[in-house]
């Protein structure tokens, strides 16, 4: 059984850069932890953490709960920009 910090950052509701971890991760392992070789992936990774910081953020200042969007609510966000 993982522990309650590792299954948060398995949750897609709680991190919304799951995909992003995981494809960094692989490309580690891909590479021999050779981190040049996965630049692109970090980069994303930063990305998309900026980015649902800033609306976190923005939603805590707006008084919206909860302060990260469901998953769900997230895909909808993405697909009308």
């Amino acid at each position: 059984r993982m522990p309650r910090h590792a299954q948060q950052l398995r949750d897609h509701d709680i991190n919304p850069c799951v995909e992003e971890t995981d494809a960094s991760r692989k490309c580690m392992d891909d590479n021999n932890y050779n981190k040049d070789m996965c630049t692109a992936y970090f980069l994303k990774y930063k990305n998309c953490r900026k980015f649902w910081h800033n609306i976190m953020m923005q939603r805590k200042r707006n008084g919206v709960k909860p302060e990260m969007p469901s998953a769900e609510e997230r895909k909808k966000m993405l697909q009308s920009m």
